[in-house]
């Protein structure tokens, strides 16, 4: 498995692009078009067919209908939690952040602890409240994309609709950090870090 990030959408979300030798691939997180994701997936011959979602949040889905126009079969995946989050401008933000209202309707909802294969690869969904209702970490071997849960030395905000701090802090210790500490965490914003670094050094660790 391998990854590239790119910087998307009006806040510079932390977009992703996955695949593998099998040459599936799938999205993380658009948070607005990217021609040079386009790019790469076409120079290696990928077949992009999905984008997961960690969470509903405007700068998360601002490039949703562009890529879904640039790769007519892709299909949307999100925790079924979000389901109306998603569908409502208002608490998705999507005014506020793009200056537009953005509904996303998606082509499959999943829960908490379900997997998934794309390729070779076995994505496992994990339910990570708190910055939003129905946020989910996806989990690809060794490699967790938490979205905006937990950051480098952080997490999300929680004074956004549908945020609750004590929910945030119970996915931070009751989910995030049970996994391995080796596991690589792609935060949807900032730099990558490590479980094993944010148990050690995150404030918020010891809350």
């Amino acid at each position: 498995m391998e990854y590239r990030k790119f910087h998307t959408g009006p806040l510079a979300v932390n977009t992703y692009l996955v695949y593998d030798e099998t040459k599936e691939a799938f999205i993380v997180d658009p948070g607005g078009f990217s021609e040079k994701l386009c790019e790469l997936a076409e120079e290696k011959g990928l077949h992009v067919g999905y984008i997961l979602l960690t969470h509903g949040h405007g700068d998360h889905i601002g490039g949703i209908e562009a890529f879904r126009e640039r790769y007519p079969d892709i299909q949307v995946v999100a925790n079924i939690v979000e389901k109306e989050f998603l569908m409502n401008p208002t608490k998705n933000s999507s005014v506020l952040i793009n200056g537009k209202p953005i509904t996303v309707k998606c082509d499959r909802y999943v829960e908490d602890g379900e997997t998934m294969r794309i390729g070779n690869m076995e994505i496992r969904f994990l339910l990570t409240p708190g910055h939003t209702p129905g946020g989910q970490a996806i989990v690809v071997g060794n490699v967790c994309f938490p979205g905006d849960t937990l950051f480098h030395g952080s997490i999300g905000r929680t004074d956004f609709p549908g945020g609750s701090y004590e929910e945030i802090l119970k996915s931070l210790h009751d989910v995030l950090f049970l996994l391995p500490e080796d596991t690589v965490v792609e935060p949807g914003h900032m730099d990558g870090t490590t479980i094993g670094f944010e148990k050690r050094h995150n404030p918020f660790a010891r809350m």
